[in-house]
């Protein structure tokens, strides 16, 4: 029996790898430019920093995380986010100790068990990048540019971005209870989820992606009437900073998150390529959670950005545009000591820097000849009985048409300059 790859998780290779790979690349140039710091942190966690840190009420926390006891007896859970994670790892090795701000990128898998459809998957990864330290709405701006800068590198065209802000713990709940208010009358026509929230997580009824739901309460109160001195002169001073970092925002009532840190600024990003599934990242500022889980209380804003998600919608617009890895020569070598002296030649142009290819599977020459025209190689170097004698190869320019006999000693050098190398 075939086994396959448990469902919602896929192989990534060849050229969607080398996608892969050109993504992780622009962050990382784009956290250096940033000055932004890698973080790995461990694939699984100690349970209770996702129940502290996410939230207990959370649908992550209670439907979808992958947990476990070790042998050891211990509730292991793998990660399905990361900024508690990198939370943790703040205070654990006492980094509000050194001068603020600490600024954190990291790109890595993610574990949910959701039912997978175009984009999102039960493994996933996701790029983001955390600034801890600081409480300006500055910090939330720089955030959601680095973000459509990082979007920009990508080929991702026609980004909106929803912003919103959720208040603080001191003016969150008069806003709370006028949700429920809103909501109470038509409590009984609300889908179960929606029913569950009303007491454990009022928020997230705004949340609700049911279009029965949105339809008993078209226009809940807007949250900006109910934010405290503090919250609404952040908002009003981040859409300042955004204006002037030519950003432009939708302010977004309904934007909450579906994590229950976030406090103040909450913001999404969708563009086309997904379908109904749009959004391809968001974030916000988390201002309790490095207290939450175990530290002194620091700010913090941070964003979160699926790749499957940010690759499919740069192929669909046809940005990350990769090809295959071609070699520049393939050492077509006949019969054992012509083999022999293919392999010999092929290391030695990739000891130069040129990729080259060789046999190792005992084609015929036609056959070869076939194979290095597929993999795209410019040159052939050709070495069967004759030319060892000679000590010279046969080297075919397979895009001029060319050909000419080339000594052994002198092929490498040769082949670099045709490079111009």
């Amino acid at each position: 029996m075939q086994i396959t790859a448990p469902r919602g998780t896929r192989d990534i290779m060849f050229e969607e790898a080398r996608l892969w790979q050109r993504a992780e690349e622009a962050l990382r140039q784009l956290a250096d430019l940033y000055g932004y710091s890698e973080i790995r942190t461990p694939i699984f966690e100690h349970t209770e920093l996702f129940v502290r840190g996410v939230g207990e009420a959370t649908d992550i926390v209670e439907k979808e995380m992958y947990t476990f006891n070790d042998r050891g007896g211990r509730s292991i859970t793998l990660r399905p986010e990361n900024t508690a994670p990198v939370m943790r790892a703040f205070v654990e090795h006492n980094m509000g100790a050194k001068a603020q701000p600490t600024k954190l990128f990291y790109f890595g898998p993610m574990f949910r068990y959701e039912r997978p459809q175009a984009g999102r998957f039960r493994q996933f990864h996701q790029m983001g990048i955390e600034y801890t330290g600081s409480g300006s709405p500055m910090a939330d701006a720089e955030v959601i540019r680095f973000s459509l800068d990082y979007f920009r590198m990508l080929g991702i065209k026609q980004v909106k971005v929803h912003l919103n802000s959720i208040g603080c713990p001191e003016c969150r709940p008069r806003y709370k209870e006028a949700l429920k208010d809103a909501y109470r009358p038509n409590l009984e026509a609300l889908c179960e989820s929606c029913k569950k929230r009303f007491d454990a997580n009022p928020l997230r009824l705004l949340d609700c992606k049911s279009p029965e739901c949105r339809a008993l309460v078209p226009n809940p109160p807007d949250v900006e009437d109910f934010l405290c001195d503090d919250c609404l002169a952040h908002f009003t001073k981040l859409k300042g900073f955004l204006e002037a970092l030519s950003v432009e925002y939708v302010k977004d009532p309904r934007l909450v998150r579906g994590l229950d840190y976030y406090t103040k600024t909450t913001f999404e990003f969708t563009s086309e390529g997904l379908g109904s599934q749009d959004a391809i990242g968001g974030g916000g500022r988390y201002d309790g959670l490095v207290g939450e889980v175990g530290g002194a209380p620091t700010p913090s804003v941070g964003v979160a950005c699926g790749m499957e998600r940010l690759i499919t919608v740069a192929k669909a617009q046809g940005g990350l545009d990769v090809g295959p890895v071609k070699p520049v020569a393939y050492m077509a070598g006949l019969g054992e000591a012509g083999a022999a002296k293919a392999m010999e030649l092929a290391f030695m142009l990739r000891e130069t820097g040129l990729a080259a290819e060789f046999d190792t599977v005992g084609r015929s020459l036609k056959a070869q000849m076939k194979y290095a025209d597929k993999l795209g190689a410019r040159f052939v170097a050709i070495i069967g009985d004759e030319e060892m004698s000679e000590a010279a190869a046969v080297v075919k320019d397979m895009a001029e048409g060319s050909q000419r006999e080339v000594g052994f000693s002198d092929l490498v050098q040769h082949i670099r300059e045709l490079m111009g190398r």
